[in-house]
């Protein structure tokens, strides 16, 4: 096996039985294409099947020269996920990675914003533009429905259940879930909807798709990256934003205004409750309230 033969084959895994969507494949594989890289920069032959844990240990040694340590640790999780894939497949019994330990990075806490920040940035958005009400619409639905970039781009007309107050997700590995919507979302959402959006000339195949780009088209993930960048630059906001802060700061505030872990992990779509818990790293003093509320010996 060589190692186009194995990427190819490690792709189809992640897609039929991880069920990864696109955007995590391509990070997963690219890994492993970047030691490819390095065996065919050092003229090495060694195969997925046969490369060993010092030639591993070398690559991961030009790692440390090139990228920081929180890299360095992703890069080296992933390629002992694929080399744990071919033991799965039984072309490997051992996985060469086992022995090589990923540098001691500290938990990175999210970035988040303020409330009066989020409600600068959106009151920043030039409504008499002919994006104006769009992007209106769309950093009210990813603070306030706490979405990923790829689940807002790919929200549905289908998907909007406003007479239940809610719409349903499609998030990571095309898991589905139901997130409350408020109100003041549901009433942007429809003004762009029915004032804008219904006067565009829709793209055959994106009749459904709720925010469009100006040619009747599904938005890029890098367009809503550059909207949002835009509107912090005319604030003058010192701060790196971009989609994934509005989902932070939507978990951030409604923890910190007493909602349940639980409810914030079910409603941000994390399969683990472990990955929700970095919100309780943000605020110390949001814990202390709680124990002073709440305990008996208070």
């Amino acid at each position: 096996m060589n190692w186009a033969q194995a990427l190819q084959d490690y792709r189809h895994y992640l897609k039929i039985e991880r069920g990864l969507s696109a955007n995590s494949i391509v990070n997963y594989t690219l890994d492993v294409e970047k030691l490819r890289r390095f065996l065919e920069t050092k003229q090495l032959t060694e195969t997925p099947i046969h490369i060993d844990q010092p030639t591993l240990q070398q690559f991961v040694y030009e790692l440390a020269r090139t990228v920081n340590p929180r890299s360095q640790a992703r890069i080296i999780s992933g390629l002992k996920g694929f080399f744990g894939y071919l033991i799965f497949e039984d072309y490997r019994q051992d996985n060469p990675m086992d022995l090589i330990e990923s540098p001691k990075i500290g938990r990175k806490l999210p970035d988040t914003l303020s409330e009066a920040e989020i409600n600068q940035l959106i009151g920043a958005i030039d409504l008499g533009s002919e994006a104006g009400e769009r992007n209106r619409a769309m950093l009210e639905t990813l603070y306030g429905c706490g979405l990923r970039v790829s689940e807002l781009i790919g929200l549905k007309l289908s998907d909007l259940y406003f007479d239940e107050d809610f719409i349903k997700v499609t998030g990571k590995g095309d898991k589905q879930r139901f997130v409350p919507i408020s109100p003041v979302n549901k009433k942007y959402i429809n003004i762009y909807s029915k004032e804008v959006r219904v006067h565009q000339k829709i793209q055959k195949g994106f009749e459904d798709i709720v925010f469009l780009n100006r040619r009747g088209r599904q938005l890029s993930r890098a367009m809503v990256f550059t909207m949002i960048k835009q509107l912090a630059e005319k604030i003058g906001l010192q701060k790196s934003v971009g989609p994934h802060t509005f989902r932070h700061s939507f978990a951030t505030h409604l923890l910190e205004n007493g909602a349940d872990l639980r409810a914030i992990q079910q409603m941000l779509g994390h399969e683990s409750i472990t990955t929700t818990e970095v919100y309780m790293h943000i605020d110390r003093k949001h814990l202390a309230e709680v124990m002073n509320r709440f305990h008996p010996r208070k």
